[in-house]
């Protein structure tokens, strides 16, 4: 129901204007139901979940359920329940002063009902906007149950000069506090099970329990908990009588296509418009960027229990841009574009974002980051131009014969990483055999993302061992594999 929120400041006129009381789960219910009435997005800017996860969501609200999210990090489940914030009525009443948000016209605290009946129909009311009803707690192992439901608070009693068997001085905590809210437990394993236990009642019978203060009150409150699978066996579980008392459980997942994963990255990269004025990025370098995490997720060296990010591709899209920008920055340019070297500058957004095993600890984590990078190339390679098996039969020809001859007749190729844009391309293009082969097995891409592609070509005859490459203080230098020590011999 829309009121003129600002004009009704008593609970007589919100009496008079016909305001009808609705629990926080109708609220969201009913609101839920106009926007799929109207055709309209209940979780806008979230990807990937359109056919998954947003429809579980969608029937448990309408269920009326209190909700687990359950998976790996970096797949948006905070972001979803803060989204749930939308599905609220942007006003409702409180009576002016109450510590638990009291409904005017269900009052349930003490100081409320004490307040109703001392002033009846001019009681004051306030009006609590919906970007204020959301109410967040990290589970850790410190975290009480002082600290979530509350406890007597001595220094209010000495203040109000009242015994302790005075149920006035209870200090309220922060469940109680969320009364008409979404309340979100974040990794919800970590909260010790002592802790899980006292929400048992809340979650049911909507009663608490303080230092022997047994209060009725039917709390209102959305609860959505968030867990990782792995935190079960890691650091703990969550209770069984409490997973009871959850209405739905939803897992989440990461991004099943590379262009799902191009729109988060895009959406969420924290960029000065500097660097997106300035630095040009070819289609298939945001390609390879999302390849990256694909091969991190499927890697032998890294632990696929715990996940790989998304926050991997974010951080390591704003590394390559940076890169790229301390580039023409160096050598005074006013515009650049991303190349396949700048990818070197991405490797520490990859190290501090997934976790190995012992075989990639052998490796070290820069050595398994530059794996990575390798393997997203080899697959990128792979799906741009013809594979290369990996046992030919002798002299039959390959279309990639002609640039390997002219690796092996020269003395090698070298791009220097502070190259202007032009000495960088007159460089790629001096390979005829490589202009060739772009042009005829990616004969519609843009020019300007054509140096990348050759890049990739480079790359990825070195990931499939037909060149050689190496990395010098300032630049990498392609050779071929065997010319070079047949000619030293």
């Amino acid at each position: 129901m829309k009121l003129k929120h600002k004009e009704i400041t008593t609970l007589g006129a919100l009496k008079a204007a016909k305001y009808q009381t609705k629990s926080i789960k109708d609220e969201l219910r009913d609101n839920l139901r106009q926007r799929i009435i109207n055709g309209e997005e209940s979780f806008h800017g979230v990807w990937g979940y359109e056919y998954s996860v947003i429809p579980e969501i969608e029937r448990a609200i309408l269920s009326r359920h209190n909700i687990n999210l359950l998976g790996l990090r970096g797949q948006a489940k905070t972001r979803l329940a803060r989204l749930m914030l939308n599905l609220l009525d942007e006003w409702i009443p409180v009576v002016a002063g109450s510590e638990i948000n009291d409904d005017p016209l269900k009052p349930m605290s003490r100081y409320a009902i004490e307040l109703i009946e001392e002033k009846s129909d001019d009681t004051p009311i306030s009006w609590l906007h919906r970007s204020e009803r959301f109410y967040e707690k990290l589970a850790t192992p410190d975290v009480t149950v002082a600290d979530l439901i509350g406890d007597v608070d001595p220094i209010k009693a000495a203040n109000l000069k009242l015994s302790y068997a005075d149920d006035r001085v209870i200090h309220f905590g922060m469940i109680p506090r969320a009364n008409r809210c979404i309340f979100v437990i974040n990794e919800l394993p970590d909260l010790q099970a002592r802790i899980q236990v006292s929400l048992f009642n809340i979650l049911e019978e909507g009663d608490i329990q303080i230092r022997g203060f047994k209060l009725r009150m039917p709390l209102d409150i959305q609860f959505v908990f968030t867990a990782n699978p792995e935190d079960y066996t890691n650091r703990g579980s969550i209770v069984t009588p409490l997973k009871d008392r959850i209405g739905s459980q939803i897992l989440t997942h990461y991004p099943d296509d590379i262009a799902t994963a191009r729109k988060i990255t895009e959406q969420e990269s924290n960029l000065d418009i500097r660097q997106t004025d300035t630095i040009y990025v070819p289609d298939v370098a945001k390609d390879l960027l999302e390849q990256i995490s694909f091969e991190a997720r499927n890697s032998e060296y890294v632990d696929a229990k715990s996940g790989v990010s998304a926050r991997t591709s974010i951080t390591a899209f704003e590394n390559l841009l940076s890169t790229a920008e301390r580039r023409a920055l160096l050598i005074g340019a006013d515009k650049t574009s991303v190349r396949l070297t700048d990818f070197m500058g991405v490797i520490p957004a990859i190290t501090g974002k997934i976790e190995l095993v012992y075989e990639g600890e052998q490796e070290g984590a820069d050595g398994v980051a530059e794996i990575l990078v390798e393997d997203a190339v080899k697959t990128l390679f792979t799906n741009l131009f013809p594979k290369i098996n990996k046992l030919e039969r002798k002299n039959e020809e390959t279309p990639y014969d002609e640039l390997l001859h002219w690796f092996f007749q020269g003395d090698g190729f070298e791009l220097e990483d502070e190259y202007t844009d032009t000495e960088y391309k007159r460089a790629l293009d001096s390979i005829p055999a490589l202009n060739q082969l772009v042009k005829k097995y990616q004969p519609e891409v843009d020019k300007e993302d054509s140096y990348f592609l050759k890049e990739i070509v480079l790359w990825g005859l070195v990931a499939f061992e037909k060149l050689s490459k190496n990395r010098f203080n300032e630049s990498y230098q392609f050779k071929d594999l065997y010319g070079s020590y047949i000619g030293g011999l």
